[in-house]
């Protein structure tokens, strides 16, 4: 009877196991088709209100750098090369910076400093873009003004990138500003990839000789780089959708300069400062198709990135 009984109870309890999986995956579908839908709304949203602008300016609305909303004629130039030199400085800074603090943190700190400093960093990723904006225009745009543009047209002013007036607001002083607040992304998620290596492979170079930087270097940083490269990449985007604290520092000028030292404009930028004010039917289908470019080259940059972890990954498994 007792074998009878759990012969009956073994199918049961089998297809209770089965409707559970068929909910849990039914669950986790409609949460990953909100996640497209979501996706699918936003660019709708952005193609259908910006469909005037698109109409009357067609392809050349990406390779005209006139933006004038009195004859609505609109070019989308100037608010591209602003924001992609900006997000190039922030880089150029916040990544040295930041994989370097990762690893002072995750290898080298003691466990009390490294927790301290890390909280610290957290709390500086969760201020708010209008605070760091005004930071930037009481303390880095004088400073700029006064020392720092100065001091880089004198020693590098015969480069085309370091010349013409120093106003202390301009593309420079927005890529550093963005750099301070991108830093702290990377920081966090790269020290958490180092943190995931192995001990093992910690242990295994160590053994082999290796001092405590060859180990680092060599071993924990390649081994968590896929991590690394996704930290730099949320930063990237962070960079490229900003908006409060470019807004206040960029200088809000419509044009293309060489110098890194001369305002600029952004694509945030400009939807922030000229959305409220828009009129007509033209002007505001201008800003938001701005948005929509804004949006299609985070996704190109994303996609990007995503092929360059895929091949990077498939490399290092060729070597293995």
């Amino acid at each position: 009877m007792a074998t009878q009984t759990a012969v009956r109870v073994q199918p049961a309890t089998k297809r209770s196991s089965q409707t559970g999986d068929t909910v849990a995956r039914l669950v986790t579908l409609v949460f990953a088709a909100t996640v497209l839908l979501i996706a699918v709304i936003l660019v709708f949203e952005l193609w259908k209100g910006s469909g005037p602008a698109r109409h009357k300016s067609g392809w050349g609305f990406l390779f005209s750098s006139e933006w004038n909303p009195v004859t609505e004629k609109f070019g989308a130039l100037p608010f591209i090369y602003g924001t992609v030199v900006t997000s190039i400085l922030a880089l150029l800074v916040s990544v040295p910076l930041g994989l370097g603090a990762a690893i002072f943190l995750s290898e080298l700190a003691p466990a009390g400093i490294s927790n301290a400093l890390t909280f610290l960093v957290e709390l500086l990723a969760a201020i708010p873009s209008v605070i760091y904006g005004l930071l930037a225009i009481f303390t880095l745009v004088p400073l700029m003004r006064s020392y720092g543009e100065p001091f880089l047209k004198k020693t590098l002013g015969f480069l085309p990138f370091f010349q013409g007036p120093a106003f202390g607001v301009g593309f420079l002083t927005a890529g550093l500003i963005l750099a301070v607040m991108t830093f702290p992304f990377i920081i966090s998620v790269s020290r958490e990839s180092l943190l995931a290596v192995p001990r093992d492979q910690r242990e295994a170079a160590l053994a082999l000789g290796a001092t405590r930087w060859e180990m680092t270097s060599q071993v924990v940083v390649p081994y968590a780089k896929l991590g690394i490269l996704g930290s730099i990449f949320l930063a990237l985007a962070r960079a490229l959708g900003e908006t409060m604290a470019v807004t206040m520092v960029i200088g809000n000028d419509p044009s293309i300069h060489a110098s890194l030292l001369a305002p600029g404009y952004s694509i945030a930028a400009v939807i922030a400062n000229e959305f409220t004010e828009a009129t007509g039917e033209v002007y505001p289908a201008a800003l938001v198709e701005l948005g929509l470019v804004l949006f299609c080259l985070t996704i190109v940059l994303n996609a990007l990135a995503r092929l360059m972890i895929l091949a990077t990954t498939k490399k290092g498994s060729r070597r293995n």
